[in-house]
């Protein structure tokens, strides 16, 4: 029996990685050894002490309030500067109002109305039907026509005039950073952590000092959401430009494009496909975010859930937060039709305008004709409020009958997890010794991404120490494995009947795009009804939000496993289970382990929100800091919540990595 080169060579791999294996575990175990006794040598090591702390909390406020009340450039303050931004940015945002319900008032009695709502509904009806067919006209007409049979239409246009106005900013600022970076290195070396602290850190941190530059209303609000909608464009800008074939920029060049009609004529109709990826990413953290920047005074539909969770009236915020999952699907789907839709063909003849443009031109006439309509009998303009439904009260009773006849179940489910895994793992934890954890965080980052990425987590594992919340961050990271580890049990067994089955696969595609577009604050409300609030409420919150990615990504893997090795492996009398164990499995893991780190980013961007129903973490920090107007505090906890982010992606992604190198997967 003869080896061959690629054999001899992975067998050598393995002798030689077994010892360092072996001394790696090793040392991890005496690690966690000695520190059982580290308390009674060193004191200092068992609790970070207090001496030690670094007021950055203070340091934070001392500058924000510099910022708004101390920087003067001469002619005006910094203040009066962003207090007048505000005012020009509110202007568009006005008009897209006016035009989409308001209308204009001409005098005190004479108001033009706007766009009447069947228009609305009408254009996207053909904007859906030009992209895709006649199956998108009718699920975009059908979404939209939900808002106003539900009555949501004058909240739901007061979101969509924010997303008019963020989702065009966003992208323009994103396509411009990321060429700049895509042309110098180091400018992408130097925003790459800038783009990771951006998308980690929860957005209500970002409410604080935008309040106090910007004042309440919308426009702070449509600041924060372009502040967090906006690093998805820079990361596509970036990689569909690397993805241009270096053969077509050289043709460019050849033909004597400058740099700007290389970027506008060349670079990006090539990156089309990746920048509309992040035109679509870009539409659905917008409006992930407007909920929480209802908190800040901007209206819509973000506010109707955010009233309906402190009323505690469930079947009223399950309405308007599928308001907001209707009005992400249409956006989301037109988007996807443009990005799949072919390139017109070219006549011979030149057609005229009609001919050419005719979905435009029949928009145009719709909205002429419904505006003149309007104008002439205004009653028409508005849905009539004796025509709208309502499934409130069905859902309120559900929850409520549930809760009284199923009370016993749901505190005996409650118990059990408190008592038997929450409070275990979580007094464990804040047990361990601060050292121990940067020790152990260090040495698995030397393990799966060698010695810059040790020194990374390690570091930002001793920075939230020297912050003062180690504590708060030990509940965070608690809560975050557990539920990511339930999310994990119950996903990747799904995932896997997904991978193989077309009708789960279907059925579940649906689901996981509800589960992903769903806002976050609709969790909260049936299992503080079921469970009460405290960590097992947060618990299932987290699980039922941050779920579908485990789902998607191990179906994914599992569908993208080589047909050819699959095929070898049947022809080599591989059974069933030996085909899955041995083959599909460990070729799709690195693809699970992206869908596993992806689930605990929005774990962590989840339990933020879990503060609301009585979770004791950084994101209790986070609102008390924004509740007694203390930048200061609010500022720290999300960069700490943002550390344990980048640190747990740091840790997954040097694993995947190793997996594709050991599989051989490019």
């Amino acid at each position: 029996m003869t080896f061959t080169d690629v054999e001899w060579k992975a067998a050598r791999a393995r002798l030689m990685g077994e010892p360092r294996r072996l001394i790696f575990w090793s040392a991890l175990t005496a690690v966690v050894i000695v520190s059982i006794f580290i308390p009674n040598l060193l004191p200092w090591a068992d609790e970070y002490p207090k001496s030690w702390v670094v007021p950055f909390r203070g340091l934070a406020a001392d500058f924000i309030y510099w910022l708004v009340k101390r920087l003067d450039f001469g002619w005006f303050t910094f203040l009066e500067a962003t207090r007048a931004f505000a005012w020009h940015v509110a202007w568009p945002f006005d008009l897209a109002n006016w035009i989409l319900w308001e209308g204009f008032e001409v005098s005190k009695q004479k108001t033009v109305p706007g766009i009447p709502w069947f228009a609305l509904v009408g254009c996207v009806t053909i904007m859906g039907y030009a992209v895709a067919g006649w199956r998108l006209a009718l699920l975009t007409g059908g979404c939209f026509l939900y808002l106003a049979v539900f009555g949501y239409w004058n909240s739901a246009m007061m979101t969509f005039s924010m997303i008019l106005l963020a989702v065009p900013i966003g992208c323009i600022l994103g396509l411009l950073i990321g060429s700049v970076a895509y042309r110098h290195r180091y400018v992408e070396a130097a925003i790459t952590p800038v783009l990771d602290f951006m998308q980690t850190v929860p957005v209500f941190a970002y409410l604080v000092p935008v309040i106090m530059l910007f004042s309440f209303g919308p426009v702070p609000a449509l600041i924060v959401m372009v502040i967090y909608a906006t690093p998805p464009m820079v990361r596509a800008t970036i990689l569909g430009f690397k993805l241009v074939s270096p053969e077509i920029v050289e043709f460019g060049r050849m033909a004597g494009c400058s740099p700007r009609q290389l970027t506008w004529k060349v670079m990006i109709p090539s990156a089309r496909p990746t920048l509309m990826v992040g035109v679509n990413q870009v539409i659905m953290l917008s409006l992930n975010a407007v909920i929480i920047a209802s908190v800040i005074g901007a209206g819509g539909l973000g506010f109707d859930v955010f009233m309906s969770l402190k009323q505690l009236k469930i079947g009223q915020g399950l309405e308007a937060g599928v308001a907001i999952v209707l009005l992400a699907i249409a956006m989301d789907r037109i988007t996807r039709g443009f990005l799949t839709k072919p390139p017109p063909s070219h006549e011979v003849t030149k057609a005229n305008f009609v001919r050419r443009h005719p979905y435009l031109v029949a928009a145009i006439a719709l909205i002429t004709g419904s505006w003149i309509l309007a104008n002439l009998v205004p009653t028409v303009s508005e849905f009539p409020k004796s025509w709208t439904v309502t499934t409130g009260r069905f859902w309120d009773d559900l929850i409520m009958w549930i809760t009284v006849n199923l009370y016993d179940y749901l505190y005996a489910v409650r118990s059990f997890l408190l008592v038997n895994i929450l409070l275990p793992v979580k007094r464990f934890l804040l047990e361990v010794p601060w050292i121990t954890l940067v020790l152990i965080i260090g040495a698995l980052g030397w393990r799966l991404g060698g010695w810059r990425v040790a020194t990374l987590v390690s570091g930002l594992v001793l920075l939230i120490a020297t912050t003062g919340f180690w504590d708060k961050a030990v509940n965070t990271v608690y809560l975050m494995s557990i539920s990511v580890l339930i999310a994990m049990i119950i996903g990747v067994p799904l995932g896997i009947w997904a991978g193989h089955s077309e009708r789960a696969h279907r059925v579940l595609e649906v689901i996981n795009d509800t589960l992903q577009t769903l806002p976050s604050f609709v969790y909260l409300m049936p299992v503080v009804m079921l469970f009460q609030v405290g960590d097992v409420s947060g618990m299932f919150a987290v699980i039922a939000y941050a779920i579908a990615p485990v789902i998607r990504y191990t179906d994914h893997g599992l569908r993208h496993v080589p047909r050819d090795l699959i095929e070898a492996a049947r022809t080599a009398g591989c059974t069933k289970r030996q085909l899955f164990w041995k083959v599909e499995f460990p070729l799709a893991f690195p693809e699970i382990l992206l869908g596993i780190n992806q689930t605990v980013m929005l774990a962590i961007s989840m339990l933020v929100i879990t503060a609301l129903v009585g979770t004791t973490d950084l994101g209790q920090e986070v609102f008390i800091g924004l509740s007694n107007a203390d930048p200061g505090r609010a500022i720290v906890a999300g960069i700490c919540v943002a550390f344990i982010a980048i640190t747990a992606d740091r840790l997954i992604q040097g694993w995947a990595r190793k997996r594709k190198a050991q599989l051989g997967i490019s």
